[in-house]
């Protein structure tokens, strides 16, 4: 083991790793890790670190911080051989790395790793990345802290055909978390380019998404829900709750086709994708959008590989999972959005939230969904069609408010929403907007949007009571944890 010096301490350098398999096992992932997590209580929320003395060595802050990135530093470089197709970027890391130490320890600059950093050149099943980056995580901390992943890529045969054929994605990328610091030991479940410490926001090529904690969350979740609400799971939906990887693919499919929705369809605006101030409730219904056209989409490559089974055609391998798997996203979706959906998070603007309860309300009021003598069932033959109907009514709302100024697309999106779920009955919108602020600009509309405009059905309040504890014991899960 060789040493290098730093300003007053002595780091060992640890060996060079060879197999991405074992990395996290490595001294030096070991050392990585532990000195990323160190230098995070030194940096405030832009990422950068202020001059001062730490507490807890009575040492310079910048002394200390760049004793910790020198061993960041070195632990990338024994990691670097096991991550051959990150040559260019961990290079690069390393050169910010310093760049930031040179510099002060400003508002760190990670833009130019960032740019070579490119997953989505590689989606191979099994291979793996290694990923620090100062940045913020979604779900989890809003500070720009360093982070360090171990990454590892899901991408089975007939995804990678979906992706080939009508399914295009180039940019989205399916990861499973490997080991983490802090910022992932949260509800975050995505890497996004757009989180990370940088001068300037360039376009940005990828963006991925952890589907082994979306698969072990949704296996908790549901597997308790089902017992508390004494509903009687299809045997194939039964069987994702014991199988990791069958819901991790089952994920990758749904989340695939819903990536791409976001900038596909008769839009009357980019709806989602720029950070555009709106009443909450008009991202419940993007997300919505996506989440129903992936149904659609399932419930049309089921259909059409049921007929070619049925004119006598024999499948190959990857078409009968195509076939199995599109099966299985219809209860994903269903049941991800009515129980873990619509009852995680606060009551503040939550839109993902109310999209689940609008997707419960509308099967409940189309008679599919049944909640009777304290036992919920489905009317599984007529649920495809009832779920593809709420797709069709936001795809309508969009078409015709190409044609509608912005005001008059929010007004008609509440009345879609408040159609099937209750506002809250103080609620300025659901009496009627004053001429004051329908005469007046856009941000009267959306501050006169209550934080909780579609509260909790009665069903769902006591759902959430008994659901909590679960809810809540899936922070920080890992694919490996049931």
């Amino acid at each position: 083991m060789s040493i290098i010096s730093t300003t007053n301490t002595i780091i060992g350098e640890p060996e060079v790793v060879e197999d991405s398999a074992t990395a996290e096992t490595s001294a030096a992932w070991k050392q990585l890790k532990e000195a990323a997590i160190a230098l995070r209580p030194l940096q405030i929320k832009d990422g950068s670190i202020p001059e001062g003395v730490d507490a807890s060595t009575g040492s310079a802050t910048h002394d200390v911080a760049a004793q910790h990135v020198a061993a960041i530093i070195s632990g990338i470089r024994a990691l670097a051989p096991a991550f051959p197709h990150d040559a260019a970027y961990l290079e690069a890391a390393i050169v910010d790395f310093q760049r930031w130490v040179d510099g002060g320890f400003g508002e760190p600059d990670f833009l130019d790793s960032l740019m070579q950093f490119q997953p989505q050149q590689n989606r191979i099943d099994g291979i793996r990345h290694l990923v620090v980056f100062p940045m913020y995580t979604q779900n989890g901390s809003t500070d720009r802290l360093v982070e360090a992943l171990i990454v590892e890529t899901i991408w089975p045969e007939f995804v990678a055909e979906l992706e080939a054929g009508d399914y295009s994605n180039k940019l989205f990328v399916s990861l499973r978390l490997v080991d983490f610091t802090p910022g992932y030991d949260t509800n975050s479940a995505v890497l996004f380019p757009e989180t990370i410490a940088m001068r300037e926001i360039p376009s940005f090529t990828w963006g991925a998404i952890f589907q082994d904690r979306e698969a072990a969350r949704y296996r908790r979740v549901v597997r308790a829900a089902s017992e508390i609400t004494n509903l009687e799971l299809p045997e194939r939906a039964a069987a994702m709750l014991d199988d990791q990887q069958m819901t991790e693919k089952t994920f990758v499919m749904w989340d695939m086709i819903h990536d791409r929705t976001h900038m596909r369809g008769d839009l009357p605006f980019d709806p989602f994708m720029i950070k555009q101030r709106m009443p909450f409730f008009l991202y419940s219904l993007e997300e919505m959008r996506c989440d129903m056209t992936a149904f659609r989409e399932s419930v049309k490559i089921e259909r059409a590989f049921d007929a070619r089974i049925a004119a006598g055609e024999t499948l190959t391998e990857a078409e009968q999972e195509m076939h199995d798997y599109a099966h299985l996203v219809q209860y994903a979706v269903i049941f991800d959005r009515i129980f873990r959906f619509a009852i995680t998070g606060t009551r503040v603007r939550n839109y993902d939230a109310v999209g689940g309860q609008l997707l419960f309300a509308w099967l409940h009021q189309h008679g599919v969904l049944h909640w009777t003598d304290t036992a919920l069932a489905f009317d599984w033959d007529n649920v495809p069609d009832a779920v593809v109907a709420l797709g069709d009514a936001i795809d309508d709302l969009y078409w015709h408010s190409i044609d509608r100024p912005k005001i008059a697309h929010w007004l008609a999106a509440y009345e879609l929403v408040r159609g099937t779920l209750t506002p809250h009955p103080a609620s300025q919108w659901a009496r009627g907007l004053s001429d004051e602020i329908l005469a007046g600009a856009p941000r009267g509309y959306t501050d006169a949007v209550m934080d909780d405009e579609f509260p909790l059905s009665m069903f769902f309040e006591t759902l959430n009571k008994k659901m909590r504890p679960v809810i809540e014991s899936t922070v920080g899960i890992r694919g490996t944890d049931d």
